[in-house]
């Protein structure tokens, strides 16, 4: 899966390959479309500071969301859910669009939430690739984009690890006040 961001070139592809090498092997991870369960679930979960502005309040609104074909949960081997992926509008946050952070008509836009319990324990790299190489595959897509809160510095770092690059800066209104994301995309050879 080569990486190629303009002026890079195969350096790169050979960072990504050395970052992920063993991943697919170790991985474990299921991806399926969301049941009514598991959004009954995920709607309840609670982060803690500051990341409670990921939560979700389990409202009739918030489950219609996530039943509406664009999340996907991810589950272990052992059918417990691990988090989820969203893809599209539903990955896009709205000051983003204001401010046209999403232009361009050959992307696909992930959103991704880990179950609050298992946030900050080194799982993001292979729960992220799971997510990227699903992509790939569903919806033939060789630029993902992304965003994030930029105080959220230890996902951009698992983000920046497997190539994602920076783009726009902007603000967005949450729950909690105007917050400050940023868009990171990556392109891929097929």
């Amino acid at each position: 899966m080569p990486v190629h961001h303009q002026g890079e070139g195969t350096v790169a592809f050979i960072i990504f390959n050395d970052l992920i090498e063993g991943i697919e092997n170790n991985m474990g991870y299921i991806i399926r479309k969301m049941t009514k369960r598991q959004a009954e679930d995920i709607s309840t979960w609670k982060y803690d500071e500051p990341y409670s502005i990921y939560d979700m309040d389990g409202s009739k609104e918030i489950l219609y969301e996530l039943l509406d074909g664009s999340y996907y949960a991810v589950t272990n081997e052992k059918d417990e859910l691990i988090g989820y992926f969203c893809f599209g509008d539903a990955a896009q946050v709205p000051g983003g669009k204001q401010c046209e952070a999403y232009l361009g008509d050959d992307v696909i836009d992930i959103g991704l939430g880990m179950r609050p319990d298992l946030t900050g324990k080194g799982m993001g790299l292979n729960f992220l690739y799971k997510g990227l190489k699903f992509v790939k595959e569903a919806f033939s897509s060789r630029h993902i984009r992304l965003t994030v809160a930029t105080f959220n510095k230890r996902a951009i770092k698992v983000y920046e690890k497997l190539g994602f690059k920076k783009e726009k800066i902007f603000k967005s209104k949450t729950k909690k006040g105007d917050l400050e994301f940023m868009s990171m995309s990556i392109r891929f050879d097929l």
